[in-house]
């Protein structure tokens, strides 16, 4: 048994008599939407056409909000359904970056995630959802796809369907009969500075942002008529959130590298300053992760009720095992000096994982384009090695370790900015998979936030730090150029990451 619907365009008026059912069915709060109506118009007066398109949760059967909710609050029941509860949600927001479709929201009384559940308490006692029974032109047909004799499953036999965004093959059990592919498209659809009835704000208007390093349509084409509102999840915290894990990562890694050339592991710097470092950047992540949620009180859900395949879950346990080895770092280092090899390999080895991880959490993010970056994980750990040798170098200064280890570490900085622009530079050069990605990389390179990326990431925390390092030769007396350069690469590190953030979310998904 696999439910799922069918929509018939060649049927529906827009009336949102769907999206009002639904909202009295469910008790949804104004602001938010299980199920809506979009419009568009095409062509020029007197030629000109609305088309209206229902959307809603496509109850994929390869649900990527399954997959990345830590708590397994959202799940694929045995009938196709996919459902959430309520009581084990945390309010992390991730299954919203997940879903291709937009199809879920924030509750702002429960402050969970919700989203279209195929009335699954009606479907229990053998009715049929609201937005069916209410439909005045029976638009709406709900069925067991896996039944040759439902309803839905003749249409589907015997009429040209389409689906939202195949290409993401997750499987979606929502088809459209006669609509315009359009609507099915976001990227085919020119932002409008109106609504139908209303004016948007343009602080929150997603299409805004793309400025002119998206591929508006001409005129003529799709242009956008009416929406409802789809804030970006993510903001300020899960950057900074990027920034501190990179340092807290970045400096046992680098201090690994130099104990491994035989740098003495008697130094302060190495036995007490690095783990220090680890373990306070590595609290501040936690701190900025657990205050993202929108129900900080349930964090201990990703312990108590943990979904395994979810990298929000692996990140965690990481985050955890890199603590605890720093923290065993430390208590060593300060009571009998040089840390054994097998800890110091063994928290390398973690803080690899400390730094990249997140990259396999954003490709479970699937709805972002932008995210599915192969590179990302290689960006991580020069980024780690970046921010690392910014905080050692610093600190190496200030303890007056020697000039040998602070020309070593103002090296390693160096090569870790070169590779780091390099591959900053090979994610924006090369050709995007998809138009959604191609538009967000246009939106750093050529948009509305392109003078943060190419003045701010690039030459401020990229160029002028080289600058400062090559041109200082490297020598002895060089300390403040080395820790000009440690400030800047930091700051660009920061501005990458929100710039990161914003982009990614910058493309509509519906």
């Amino acid at each position: 048994m696999r439910y799922g619907f069918v929509i018939d365009h060649n049927r529906c008026i827009g009336c949102h008599a769907c999206t009002v059912a639904c909202k009295e069915e469910h008790n949804v709060p104004l602001g938010v939407y299980r199920t809506w109506v979009k419009y568009i118009e095409k062509g020029e007066f007197p030629n000109a056409r609305r088309h209206f398109g229902v959307l809603r949760c496509n109850h994929c059967d390869a649900a990527p909000c399954v997959e990345i909710c830590p708590t397994s609050a959202i799940f694929r029941r045995q009938d196709g359904i996919i459902d959430f509860d309520s009581e084990r949600c945390i309010g992390c927001k991730s299954c919203m970056q997940a879903c291709p479709y937009d199809a879920l929201y924030i509750d702002p009384k429960s402050h969970t995630a919700a989203k279209c559940n195929f009335c699954a308490h009606r479907v229990e006692v053998g009715l049929e959802p609201a937005c069916v029974i209410v439909c005045p032109e029976q638009a709406i047909i709900a069925g067991d796809l896996d039944n040759p004799a439902s309803k839905a499953s003749r249409i589907l036999a015997t009429q040209q369907s389409s689906l939202r965004k195949p290409e993401k093959q997750t499987k979606p059990k929502v088809y459209y009969v006669g609509i315009d592919e359009d609507l099915l498209q976001p990227a085919r659809v020119a932002p409008q500075a109106t609504h139908f009835w209303a004016e948007k704000d343009p602080a929150e208007d997603l299409y805004a942002l793309a400025g002119n390093g998206a591929t508006m349509p001409s005129t003529g084409a799709a242009r956008e008529v009416y929406d409802v509102p789809h804030p970006p999840p993510w903001g300020g915290k899960i950057a900074a959130y990027l920034w501190t894990k990179s340092i807290a990562a970045g400096a046992v890694l680098v201090a690994g590298i130099l104990l491994a050339l035989g740098f003495d592991g008697q130094l302060k710097l190495f036995r007490v300053a690095t783990p220090v470092i680890a373990l306070a950047f590595t609290a501040i992540t936690v701190f900025l992760l657990v205050i993202d949620l929108k129900r900080p009180d349930r964090f201990h859900y990703m312990l108590l009720k943990p979904n395994v395949k979810s990298w929000l879950v692996l990140g965690g346990y990481i985050l955890m095992l890199y603590a605890a080895l720093a923290l065993g770092w430390l208590l060593w280092g300060r009571s009998y000096g040089a840390v054994p090899l097998i800890i110091v390999g063994a928290s390398a080895v973690l803080s690899l994982g400390a730094a990249g991880y997140s990259a396999f959490l954003f490709a479970q993010a699937k709805g972002r384009d932008l995210w599915q970056s192969r590179l990302f994980f290689w960006i991580l750990l020069t980024q780690a090695l970046t921010a690392g040798a910014s905080v050692l170098v610093v600190c190496a200064i200030s303890q007056e370790v020697g000039p040998e280890l602070i020309n070593t570490l103002a090296k390693l900085l160096a090569v870790s900015l070169a590779a780091n622009a390099v591959l900053l530079l090979l994610e924006v050069g090369l050709r995007p998979a998809s138009e959604d990605a191609r538009r967000a990389t246009a939106l750093l390179t050529k948009g509305a936030l392109k003078e943060g990326f190419w003045a701010g990431a690039m030459g401020f925390g990229g160029l002028l730090p080289l600058v400062l390092l090559l041109g200082s030769g490297f020598r002895a007396e060089a300390d403040v150029a080395y820790i000009l350069a440690a400030v800047s690469s930091l700051i660009g590190l920061w501005i990458f990451e929100d710039l990161w953030i914003k982009a990614g979310q910058a493309v509509p998904l519906s």
